[in-house]
């Protein structure tokens, strides 16, 4: 039920156009003078008051959700997995996979891990932790159940933009109640190496058509770039966010790795949404729209 195109890296770039472009689009479509201050500590700090405010304003920005070890333990699980020593994860390159030969050359063409929650337990750990069980909880009113599992990877000088959109635009997540991610830093999540935008109150209008463009996105004219907030996180720190929320994240420029792992939750009562309807509230099918 989801459309995609193919996302691109400074690395696929076949000339200084190109590059310039990628450049025009960070610097247009993303802010960096907003970063959010309001954080709440750990998650065992959450309070009903600040389950008021997630759904008030869409997101809620957590210090430390992983420990070090736990981060470490992440790291090496993604790596273990990229290099073929953990298998039955899925990997999504953006080159295909006969062309890499080199750990460098996989590692720096890798964009996303999915579906490891029943291959690799170290990560199967953190999709599971309780502190963040507790917390989806508390969020829901009712228990949670692991919706989608992913590692987002950001490689150093050419990491893609994941243009704005709403996860639950995307088939998979598309349920009859709002789900919820959480995306968690395991490097540190800067305004220079592709750290998560959010446009604040935005899940309150709902679901809105997405477009192939760059990826499956909101169409670019749409985006509030000025609410734009960025988020910045440290490593273990973690952005829980509505699957409604606009949000997105511009290309990694820096030398640096920005790898992440992102998991969504559904209420247990949750039911998918069928096809009819998740094409009239997420896709232009049914009124022909343009971006």
């Amino acid at each position: 039920m989801s459309s995609k195109s193919t996302p691109r890296t400074l690395h696929s770039y076949e000339n200084q156009d190109e590059e310039q472009l990628a450049r025009h689009i960070a610097d247009t479509l993303y802010r960096y003078d907003s970063v959010a201050s309001d954080r709440i500590s750990t998650l065992d700090q959450l309070t009903e008051q600040h389950v008021r405010q997630f759904w008030e304003r869409g997101y809620l920005v957590v210090e430390q959700v992983l420990n070090n070890q736990e981060i470490d333990s992440s790291l090496e699980a993604i790596m273990d997995v990229l290099f073929g020593r953990s298998t039955g994860t899925k990997i999504q390159f953006v080159k295909p996979r006969s062309e890499l030969h080199t750990e460098e050359e996989i590692e720096l063409a890798a964009r996303k891990l999915h579906d490891y929650v029943d291959h690799e337990p170290r990560l199967r750990a953190v999709a599971h932790h309780p502190d963040i069980l507790a917390a989806m909880g508390k969020l829901f009113g009712e228990a949670p159940k692991v919706a989608q599992d992913q590692a987002i990877l950001k490689p150093p000088s050419g990491g893609a933009e994941k243009p704005w959109h709403q996860d639950m635009a995307y088939g998979n997540l598309a349920y009859d109640k709002s789900v919820i991610g959480i995306w968690i830093a395991l490097d540190p999540a800067e305004l220079d190496n592709g750290c998560m935008h959010v446009i604040p109150y935005s899940h309150r209008d709902g679901a809105v058509p997405h477009y192939a463009v760059r990826d499956w996105q909101l169409c670019d004219v749409a985006v509030e770039v000025e609410q734009d907030v960025a988020v910045p996180l440290k490593p273990g720190g973690a952005l829980i966010f509505s699957g409604l929320l606009h949000h997105g994240t511009p290309l990694n420029f820096s030398a640096k790795r920005r790898r992440s792992l992102q998991i969504h939750y559904a209420p247990e009562s949750a039911k998918k949404l069928t096809p009819q309807e998740y094409k009239r509230m997420f896709t232009n099918e049914m009124t022909g729209a343009e971006c």
